[in-house]
């Protein structure tokens, strides 16, 4: 029991008031009722009309709010915050060629972006050159095709790899893809131990909910924790995992769901790596999160604030971790793509600085801003410098980065984030009775809670209970954007031509003996000997396409495909 906010004689006077001012309240409405037949977040958490020390009453300070850099990190993770440093500011890029993404870099550096983020295009994230029949018509539409080691070079020329630091969202080829950019890196006569950045390579997340699928649950396990392994060994200031959530939220899951479901995540890969010998201190501290920030403003910052508490108590006491640095909940966040509205596009604007400063007031240690003009494509050079805009304003003008949590104390918000890790915690409990994550999966158990959420949530937008702008509330017939930006379809044959072209001019025996290796590290028990990431990197330099390792993952590990279940 932790120590009360009030004493005994305040609180019972406490409760005396706001009995009165309850009554008041009551009366008040019989001569204008409230606007809604029921108050709650957009996750459906019911909130009360007011908020008092009664509802933080046994609140100890000390064990779950306390300072700043300080366990258990409710109000950040560095002690300095954004006094000392802002946020990365990491727009999401990715579009057409190497070449037009390695533009889009360049711009978006140029008009003050502080780190990369790569989007790559559906045929490199299902792991297919372009010249696959089953890559047709996909070329460079929602992000850059990656087939070779030559299209990495391109991808990044004229950039210090070592002084920026880069996000690249691949998850089943994630191995291949980072394998790619430290051959290209080294290749360029940078050292791969002062390479920064992440990889996503968050493998479950895509049989709970964005589903590009390839290998089953355990070899994909398999393969994440050599990239773990080998980042703690050979590339040390390499996030090796983006433990994600962002993409289950946009699935539909409610915020508890988005926070449990990513926490057990992060569980089941800590749990990996200590089965594959690593000490828990050792890698964990280079875990990092992705979160979503969703429209509703205080149930964010109280899901950002609660994934701390919650992540810090759980390395503490169920993996014994001693270095602070393991407790940490670093993340990235981006606002919610699934908030845009085709209808009336210039609300996203809006929608996404509300997002963006509730990220900001949550924490985050990196942030995407989306375009207005994401929910139809890729964005515009002029929507994603609005975006980019929309960061550096709440950085620069709005003095909301001068103080470290400043929502710390808040009833409402202590309350929330209360509320938060209480629920997440019961998820977790279950996930732990159903036998972990996997087994989870494997009995839809996520997948058709996350189902159950967003068809609750469409019903609601229906019957008008959540209000959407545009949409549902002063729908208008304002036309649609006409600046939207399109992918010359043309772009596909050059690609083509260059991927085949790469294959021809390769050495055949390097190149035979690199994909033996390969496959031998493949076919062995998940081991350092066998880790798969020295083999991909000499591979990729010897001239293996991104499609050529997948097809030896396919043919070793088999295929899986999602079972559909509704």
């Amino acid at each position: 029991m932790g120590k009360k906010v009030l004493s005994e004689s305040a609180l019972e006077r406490m409760q005396t008031e706001y009995n009165e001012w309850l009554a008041e309240y009551k009366q008040a409405l019989q001569k204008m009722p409230e606007r809604l037949g029921r108050f709650s977040t957009v996750s459906d958490l019911e909130i009360k009309p007011l908020y008092t020390p009664q509802d933080i009453e046994h609140k100890d300070f000390f064990e779950e709010i306390g300072f700043p850099g300080f366990y258990p990190f409710t109000r950040g993770v560095q002690s300095t915050m954004y006094r000392a440093r802002l946020w990365t500011m990491r727009m999401f890029a990715g579009l057409g060629t190497s070449e037009d993404t390695n533009q889009r870099f360049h711009y978006l550096i140029n008009h003050g972006e502080t780190g990369l983020s790569t989007a790559f295009d559906f045929p490199t994230l299902m792991g297919y050159d372009t010249n696959s029949p089953l890559a047709r018509g996909e070329c460079g539409k929602c992000g850059v095709a990656i087939d070779t080691v030559e299209d990495m070079q391109r991808l990044f020329a004229n950039i210090n790899l070592e002084k920026v630091t880069t996000s690249m969202t691949i998850n089943p080829p994630a191995s291949i893809v980072w394998a790619m950019y430290i051959a290209n890196a080294e290749n360029e006569g940078y050292s791969r131990s002062k390479l920064g950045g992440t990889i996503q390579n968050d493998c479950l997340k895509e049989f709970i909910a964005q589903k590009t699928l390839m290998l089953p649950p355990e070899p994909s396990l398999r393969l994440v924790t050599d990239t773990v392994e080998f980042g703690t060994r050979e590339v040390p200031r390499w996030n090796t995992i983006s433990i994600s959530g962002y993409h289950i939220r946009e699935a539909g899951s409610t915020a508890v769901q988005e926070l449990a479901f990513t926490i057990y995540d992060g569980i089941t890969y800590v749990e990996e790596g200590i089965k594959r010998g690593l000490a828990v201190d050792d890698f964990a501290g280079r875990l990092s999160f992705f979160w979503n920030s969703h429209i509703d403003f205080f149930e964010e910052i109280a899901k950002m604030r609660a994934s701390r508490r919650l992540w810090a108590r759980l390395m503490k006491e169920r993996f014994k971790a001693k270095d602070p640095r393991s407790m940490l909940m670093r993340f990235h966040t981006q606002t919610a793509g699934c908030s845009l509205t085709a209808q009336e596009p210039y609300n996203n604007i809006i929608r996404t600085t509300t997002e963006g400063l509730a990220a900001i007031l949550g924490g985050t240690q990196s942030l995407h801003t989306n375009s207005l003009d994401e929910v139809y494509m890729i964005p515009s050079e002029e929507a994603v410098l609005i975006a980019l805009r929309t960061q550096q304003i709440l950085a620069d003008e709005t003095g909301v980065t001068n103080v470290i949590d400043p929502l710390a104390g808040s009833y409402f918000i202590e309350a929330l984030t209360d509320k938060m890790e209480e629920e997440a915690t019961e998820y977790i409990r279950k996930l732990d009775e159903l036998g972990g994550m996997v087994r989870a999966i494997e009995r839809d158990y996520p997948q058709m809670e996350i189902a159950d959420a967003a068809y609750h949530f469409q019903q609601q937008v229906e019957a008008g209970e959540k209000l959407i702008i545009g949409v549902n509330k002063y729908a208008s017939e304002r036309r649609e954007l006409e600046f939207v930006l399109k992918i010359d379809d043309t772009i596909e044959k050059m690609q083509v031509d260059r991927t085949n072209q790469f294959k021809e001019k390769r050495n055949k025996d390097r190149y035979r003996r690199a994909m033996d290796e390969l496959r031998r590290r493949c076919e062995g028990p998940p081991s350092w000997e066998n880790n798969v990431m020295p083999a991909l990197i000499e591979a990729v330099r010897a001239g293996a396409t991104e499609q050529e390792c997948c097809d030896l993952y396919r043919e070793v590990f088999g295929v899986y495909t999602d079972p559909g279940t509704f």
